[in-house]
């Protein structure tokens, strides 16, 4: 009754790391054992490599359709695929149309489907190689839509309380928060917010200089906006997360909420924990994203908030654009797109900062795997569990590597992890109990799903 089995000495489960057997029936776990049973079906046996759960990323920016000079659901999960990551979730906004209503979330799904000849849905998607949700955008003005965009299957919203980058995808105000939250809050879904505040004019910066752009983000716009969302996640008992914190002088506000018992989560990104502002040399605007890499004394209280579990987990934002957009020749912060691509290396780029903060695998688990599934509520994923979806990553955490540009798989080479000397190469990612990636080679494509909210 079993299709396959892997055995693995370091099988990072619930209950910490163990030799164990993980027995896969249908896409499924049937059951984690100590011992090989009887039986007639293959085995992999990979020794002391590391056995998790597929990593989950619901902060991703794809850019498809009308982007995808930027990226594409073809790239960005194959991408995802040679990095471990077997489910995300992707933004409402640089696609274009941008997701804020029901029409355009319909032509989301095209583009991530393709269509055959007669007219249906493929069963198989033809883009995706890898598990795929949506989030839904809130903007000035589409109140009336949030409840369609729910019935078509979103996961949840996004909302930007300062300029997106994006003119489609206005920021909103306290007034538009209030007429959605409730519609939001009814169905227990979810609303993200991009937490910066800058008021009526944001500065603009034109200049090679790291500290100027630095100084024209401060850490108070964050502050303030998210003191707004943790009074009206109060107020309106709405599931509120905010999305990739920089600024460690909100640590203080979020734990008081926290303890308060509000619906409130916050993720950060591996850029924030890796890099540090000191680090960053004028021209280098692969570095440029928003809110912005900050200094070192900061980042080390983001990793004091993350180990505590303040913070509840690592999302990658990954965000790419081609190198004209980014400035790379002119090296101009005020005039470079805000962005950085990273979703192939989310595993590697952690464990590497994390084993300089004490951290270990169950930690790495618990920030890339099992919190980030509990956002997108996504109930059988992130977890080495009976009855959870057989998606895994197999990993060497003790080997390195150095990231080159003929390795990625994302559409433009642009980042700031080029070069970079990192631990941890991925060996193997399993999909609904299949291996699609080994080795270095894609074993099998388009077998990625899209993920609607139950």
């Amino acid at each position: 009754m079993i299709d396959a089995a892997i055995i693995s000495n370091r099988v990072i489960t619930p209950r910490g790391s163990k030799k164990a057997v993980v027995l896969i029936k249908d896409g499924k776990m049937a059951d984690v054992v100590d011992e090989l049973p009887d039986g007639n079906f293959p085995v992999s046996d990979i020794g002391d490599l590391v056995l998790m759960p597929g990593i989950i990323d619901p902060h991703v920016h794809i850019n498809e359709p009308g982007r995808t000079e930027w990226e594409g659901f073809e790239t960005a999960t194959k991408a995802a695929i040679a990095g471990g990551i077997t489910t995300l979730v992707e933004m409402p906004l640089n696609a274009s149309p941008v997701t804020t209503t029901a029409k355009s979330f319909d032509e989301k799904i095209k583009a991530a489907t393709g269509y055959d000849q007669s007219g249906t849905v493929r069963p198989v998607l033809g883009k995706l190689h890898t598990n795929c949700g949506f989030w839904g955008g809130v903007i000035p003005g589409n109140e009336k839509e949030i409840e369609p965009l729910i019935e078509k299957g979103v996961l949840g919203f996004k909302a930007f309380l300062t300029h997106s980058g994006i003119d489609e995808f206005p920021n909103v105000t306290e007034k538009d928060l209030r007429k959605v939250m409730p519609l939001i809050a009814k169905q227990g879904l979810p609303l993200l917010v991009h937490c910066e505040m800058s008021g009526d004019e944001v500065p603009k910066v034109y200049s090679r200089s790291y500290q100027d752009y630095l100084l024209s983000r401060p850490k108070k716009w964050e502050d303030d906006a998210i003191a707004l969302m943790i009074r009206l996640c109060e107020e309106f008992n709405c599931k509120t997360h905010i999305v990739h914190l920089s600024s460690a002088d909100s640590i203080e506000q979020i734990e008081k909420a926290k303890q308060r018992g509000l619906p409130l989560t916050v993720e950060t990104a591996q850029h924030y924990l890796f890099f540090n502002a000191e680090e960053i040399k004028d021209g280098q605007t692969e570095y440029k994203c928003a809110p912005p890499i900050r200094e070192k004394t900061n980042q080390d209280k983001l990793w004091q908030a993350l180990k505590s579990g303040i913070i509840d987990f690592v999302a990658t934002d990954h965000s790419p654009a081609p190198s004209v957009l980014k400035e790379i020749e002119s090296g101009d912060f005020g005039k470079a797109w805000g962005g950085i691509s990273s979703i192939q290396f989310a595993l590697p780029v952690l464990w590497t900062a994390a084993k300089k903060h004490g951290c270990n695998l169950n930690d790495i688990v618990r920030w890339l795997c099992e919190k980030p599934a509990l956002l997108p509520n996504l109930k059988t994923r992130g977890k080495i569990e009976k009855g959870y979806d057989a998606d895994f990553v197999v990993w060497d955490p003790e080997q390195t590597f150095t990231v080159t540009g003929d390795m990625i798989h994302h559409k433009h080479k642009i980042t700031p992890y080029l070069n970079e000397e990192l631990y941890g190469v991925v060996q193997q990612t399993w999909l609904a109990g299949e291996k699609l990636f080994a080795d270095g080679k894609f074993l099998h494509l388009n077998k990625g799903h899209i993920l609607y909210h139950e």
